[in-house]
């Protein structure tokens, strides 16, 4: 009985997918619940495990394909322990390498549309690339290990002719400089979560008034704070007190003092959020994702710390769901963790503000008229000015600053 393996159900705002990578090949024992192939929208990319035991049969989508809701991507032979193709690879298990180069020979390897893409862009012919797909088919990632042997190489054989492939006619190939002179380039197609982030980032710098201002946070009350509870914290809640859950209940307690910087644009209304959705910034390969704290007025320290490590590692293994990352009321990203000193960070629409935490430095500074050295912190507000005032935006990083500086101002409510 074959089982077809279909595109799960997009959210309405995903309208397509794009087939990133397939982990099972035709022929091969395939476990129930098992990972057999990832897409990727423009938002998060999402895992499609095998819908019951069996052997994987035929890819129909193949990498680099584009696919819409319940497309077939492919299909599971159920019961057998070993299908047709894997049965004629045990049979002559001495004649694959040949059967294949043969087959090479007589015409050009299959290929994908965005296999066939990346070798054009890179004048690469497909009969000098290796394939590890069914039969020798070209993959994307064969092409990618080619280009970086390639380029890794300071006098390959070959080498000159692809350069003799994209001069003209009557100049003769440059030579090779195997000094270390090369300027290798390599062209890859942009993801789709890449772009849409992209997208939403030029969204923002181009329908929003944004503004940014700025203030700086002496550390040292808070790392005093938590140097003194740091081994009873971890012991009590197994997790590390650190900088953000400061920040994100400093943030949640400043947002109910300040309602504008807490609300969105719709149409011709103002929204008003009467709860703190608060959006962590997580770097990711493929950029930043941001997952949402929700009523996050209402953690507990370690909630928040719990909660940002859970994300932080969903996030870099691509876990992350689309529920995780949707809406959100506030953002804050920190800079810090790379060495950033200070920058202006980019609303989240249809977010009003975005907090920007930075690293934390040695500096000498002025207290009660002496200069000491103190760890201080730049931190940054960008603001929608269409919404936020600049005598808000400047009220709220002051009462960000208080809380870090004095949290039993937080307890206090002062």
């Amino acid at each position: 009985m074959s089982i077809e393996i279909k595109v799960p159900a997009l959210p309405e705002s995903v309208a397509d997918a794009t087939v990133v990578t397939w982990h099972k090949k035709p022929g091969e024992a395939v476990a129930r619940d098992e990972l057999l192939v990832e897409i990727e929208t423009d938002k998060v990319v999402l895992e499609v495990p095998a819908p019951s035991d069996g052997v994987m049969g035929d890819i129909l989508a193949d990498e680099g394909a584009v696919v819409t809701a319940a497309d077939i991507l492919g299909t599971i032979s159920e019961g057998e322990a070993v299908a047709e193709p894997a049965r004629q690879e045990k049979a002559e298990p001495e004649t694959e390498v040949e059967s294949r180069n043969e087959e090479q020979s007589d015409s050009e390897p299959q290929t994908s549309p965005a296999v066939r893409k990346l070798l054009a862009e890179n004048n690469l012919e497909a009969n000098r690339i290796s394939g590890t797909g069914k039969n020798g088919r070209i993959l994307k990632e064969d092409v990618l290990a080619y280009l970086e042997s390639s380029a890794g190489e300071s006098a390959d054989a070959e080498e000159p002719k692809v350069e003799a492939a994209s001069a003209p006619a009557a100049t003769p190939a440059p030579a090779v400089d195997v000094s270390g002179g090369e300027r290798p380039e390599k062209r890859v197609p942009m993801t789709r979560i890449r772009a849409r982030i992209s997208q939403r980032l030029l969204e923002a710098t181009q329908t929003t008034a944004m503004l940014t201002t700025f203030n700086e946070v002496d550390m040292k009350p808070f790392i005093d704070f938590r140097n003194q509870y740091k081994d009873s914290f971890l012991k009590q809640h197994g997790i590390k007190l650190g900088f953000m859950s400061i920040f994100v209940k400093a943030a949640a307690e400043a947002l109910r003092r300040f309602p504008d910087i807490n609300a969105s644009i719709d149409g011709n209304d103002v929204v008003y959020h009467g709860f703190c959705d608060i959006g962590v910034a997580v770097s990711t390969d493929d950029g930043l994702v941001v997952p949402i704290l929700r009523d996050a007025e209402h953690m507990s320290i370690a909630d928040v710390e719990k909660n940002v490590a859970s994300y932080a590692e969903k996030a870099r293994s691509k876990k992350l769901s689309l529920e995780e990352m949707t809406g959100g009321t506030f953002t804050i990203t920190n800079g810090g963790v790379f060495g950033s000193m200070m920058s202006t960070p980019i609303l989240n629409p249809p977010q009003s503000a975005i907090l920007g935490m930075h690293a934390t430095q040695e500096r000498a500074v002025v207290v009660n008229g002496e200069i000491v050295i103190r760890p201080m912190m730049y931190i940054a507000l960008s603001y929608d000015h269409r919404i936020v005032d600049g005598k808000g935006a400047v009220s709220f990083l002051k009462t960000i600053k208080e809380f870090v500086e004095d949290p039993a101002r937080m307890l206090f409510d002062v």
